[in-house]
């Protein structure tokens, strides 16, 4: 079963224009994340979908596939739908772009939960939970999991709520609070239709646009990783990024 990576990438960032060109160690940031989207063993191919032309010859400059796009699509599903639309791969990927240490372990991960459940039409990641800050920052989805491991809800509010607990860090004592890893797998016909059907009344509140397929019934089959993905949203975050050990080890891998 053929498994197509698609990365959505777009120049105008209202945090960070230009953000997919940011060098890091040297090279563009959409470069690191196509380059390790690439050594996801289960992937057939990755591209870039991009509307913008000085992304686009970057992707070409350093030898990765890309397509142009409309510049009219409101998300990073309807980017890569544009895409899945003109392949025959069954299953779609949708991978982030401003995660350039993304492990393609956690993407084969990923894969495998449409590839190991015939039945599943969407697959995402999730990570526990280990610092109590993280429970009150809207920037970090929480979610809770039904037994069978799909999603209940998706919330930028801390889910369950520990009504025992008198501090955060209670709250973890008490359960395991899972994260989400913004790593979308669909099987290709689900995500063409998921992008047609108008924003829901949960979408609308949370932000959040995995909730429309709760809101029509689509089950989110979730797997759970040690992967704790770290986005790139602020020229800010990159210069500190750049200073950590583990940005450093880029910077050696580059030379």
């Amino acid at each position: 079963m053929k498994a197509l990576g698609i990365i959505p990438a777009r120049y105008g960032s209202t945090r960070f224009p230009g953000k997919p060109l940011a060098l890091l160690a040297g090279k563009p940031m959409v470069q690191w994340v196509y380059e390790r989207a690439s050594q996801a063993e289960l992937l057939s191919e990755v591209i870039v979908a991009t509307d913008d032309q000085r992304i686009f010859d970057a992707v070409k400059n350093f030898g990765g596939r890309v397509v142009m796009t409309r510049s009219d699509h409101p998300s990073g599903s309807d980017r890569i739908a544009e895409v899945a639309a003109e392949s025959d791969a069954e299953i779609i990927v949708n991978i982030q772009g401003d995660e350039p240490l993304i492990e393609p372990a956690a993407i084969d991960l990923g894969v495998k939960i449409l590839l190991d459940h015939p039945a599943a039409q969407v697959g995402t990641l999730v990570c526990p939970i280990r610092n109590a800050a993280d429970l009150r920052n809207p920037n970090i989805v929480k979610v809770a999991l039904a037994q069978d491991h799909t999603a209940l809800y998706f919330s930028r509010s801390p889910i369950p709520f520990s009504r025992d607990a008198r501090v955060d860090t209670e709250w973890l004592q008490q359960h395991t609070y899972f994260k989400h890893i913004g790593l979308y797998i669909f099987r290709r016909d689900l995500l063409l239709q998921f992008v047609k059907w108008p924003m829901g009344v949960l979408e609308r509140v949370e932000s959040l646009e995995q909730l429309r397929l709760l809101e029509h019934g689509v089950k989110i089959h979730v797997a759970v990783t040690a992967y704790e993905a770290r986005s790139v949203d602020t020229p800010e975050e990159l210069e500190a990024l750049n200073k950590e050990p583990s940005y450093l080890s880029l910077q050696q891998e580059a030379r």
